[in-house]
């Protein structure tokens, strides 16, 4: 039992969501009683002050923080998560947002620039998902945006995105684009072996490798449209 309750606590650390009791017991080979016991043992590891508890509902189990302590868990972890989204984040949501369903080639050849990073990082972000393959050369991908992609910008349907030009212009000011740039060191370098989109037309616009500038001086504020006013601290934040 003392094993059991150790492995499971460790499944439910990797997995960072509920689990169902039922998954467990089968992939273990052992019962759901069992793991309903291990689980009240583990439990028990966990009294109201630690900073973990253990939560079961609905014949799932979950380990979460405790919410006695979200204070402090937002003032560490929020200014991390500010730096998820910046200006060619958005940009490069935003394009998705209206022309879905839309391939990196056809979102580069509205940028003028490579994108394969951005697309990376939305998709890490579940912002976008590939949502099938255009009938074309090559069989591009195909990417839309997803519900969370809704619940972050708090919009109830893409029918209440703003004016497509409007947006575009006060996301893209050239002035603002370099500071603006994604901070790579959040999730490391593009990794070789991705699926490849179809070609780029002949005649497409040179674009440009996406690079974080270096020893420019940052400015002190900027504009944002409407479409993202009223957003808390955490969802987007100009990098200093």
């Amino acid at each position: 039992m003392e094993k059991l309750t150790s492995i499971i606590e460790a499944i439910l650390f990797a997995s960072g969501k509920s689990v169902a009791i039922a998954d467990i017991a089968e992939k273990l080979g052992v019962t759901a009683g069992e793991v309903k016991k291990a689980l009240e043992k583990l439990k028990a590891e966990y009294p109201e002050e630690r900073g973990i508890q253990l939560l079961t509902f609905n014949n799932k189990a979950q380990l979460g923080s405790n919410p006695a302590y979200k204070d402090a868990v937002s003032a560490v972890l929020n200014p991390i998560r500010e730096k998820e989204l910046t200006r060619t984040l958005l940009e490069c949501a935003a394009i998705i947002a209206y022309k879905q369903p839309i391939t990196k080639t056809e979102i580069e050849l509205l940028r003028g620039l490579n994108s394969d990073y951005a697309v990376r990082v939305l998709l890490d972000l579940k912002l976008i998902y590939a949502c099938g393959r255009k009938d074309a050369v090559g069989k591009p991908i195909l990417y839309a945006t997803t519900d969370e992609f809704l619940k972050r910008f708090k919009l109830n349907s893409l029918e209440d995105l703003p004016d497509y030009d409007k947006l575009m212009e006060a996301i893209t000011r050239e002035e603002d684009r370099d500071s603006y740039l994604y901070a790579r060191a959040e999730y490391g370098e593009i990794g070789e072996g991705e699926p490849q989109e179809g070609a780029a037309p002949q005649d497409a616009p040179a674009q440009k490798t996406e690079q974080p500038a270096e020893g420019e001086p940052q400015e002190s504020g900027y504009d944002i449209p409407d479409f993202l006013r009223g957003l808390d601290d955490a969802d987007i934040v100009k990098i200093d």
